[in-house]
């Protein structure tokens, strides 16, 4: 298994990996229409200073997860996914050290996500990394994110 930035040629099996999980597995009933991101990451992710990152086995992709750079040290974690049959391995963890490792040379402090409030085992690796649950008045910056029940976590350096 190894880490990677994004690549276009894992774009399909990274849309399919990520409805998959959250329409099969979540049931939060998420379409690709609201998820434009995740048709143009070069774009959304990678333009503005931020960074999408594959796990892939062979050429297989089993996680990912993104960056979004919101500037003055603002960012917002984004599709943070495992496959199944990887869970348990580490693999998010991996994800993340990598995504750290980014942020401390990007400059970045603050950062946020949303996640459904189904997503339990999502919710113990960030607390235990630090983050708390907020309001979304509580945001530090503007944020839109297609609400399924969503909880807001924050963590700020």
């Amino acid at each position: 298994m190894q880490i990677i930035t994004y690549q276009e040629k894992y774009k399909l099996q990274i849309i399919d990996l990520i409805l998959d999980i959250q329409n099969n597995e979540a049931k939060i009933n998420l379409s690709l229409e609201e998820q434009p991101d995740l048709l143009d990451i070069p774009i959304c992710y990678e333009k503005d200073g931020g960074e999408f990152w594959l796990a892939v086995e062979g050429d297989t992709v089993i996680g990912t997860l993104a960056l979004m750079n919101k500037g003055n040290g603002n960012a917002v974690l984004k599709k943070g996914f495992v496959r199944a049959d990887y869970r348990k391995q580490g693999i998010l963890g991996k994800l993340y050290a990598t995504l750290q490792e980014f942020a401390k040379k990007q400059g970045l402090r603050t950062f946020v996500f949303d996640t459904p409030s189904v997503a339990t085992n999502c919710h113990s690796f960030f607390e235990k990394r630090g983050y708390r649950r907020i309001p979304k008045g509580e945001l530090p910056f503007p944020y839109e994110y297609p609400d399924r029940d969503s909880y807001l976590y924050m963590r700020s350096e």
